[in-house]
């Protein structure tokens, strides 16, 4: 009987979005090598939990904001990225 093992060019029905990024982008290595907590704790009693539409999250919202500046773009050219 052969192994149950599927191709590995066929993807899971569970899967991560972490798992089908390049592990070796620079832009990934460096995701990965900050610590985003730290900008959750210094960022979060700036965001209102029970008032107003749901804010972003704040990761999604610094590296942005990294990015702008790390590629030299205007706001709209890194969200469209």
């Amino acid at each position: 009987m052969l192994p149950n093992k599927k191709p590995e060019n066929q993807t899971s029905l569970f899967f991560t979005f972490e798992h089908t990024l390049n592990r070796h982008h620079p832009l990934f290595l460096l995701a990965n090598k900050i610590d985003w907590s730290v900008f959750e704790k210094a960022f979060a009693p700036l965001y209102c939990k029970d008032n107003g539409r749901p804010a972003k999250p704040i990761r999604l919202m610094v590296g942005l904001l990294m990015l702008k500046h790390i590629r030299n773009v205007s706001d709209e050219s890194v969200v469209e990225q």
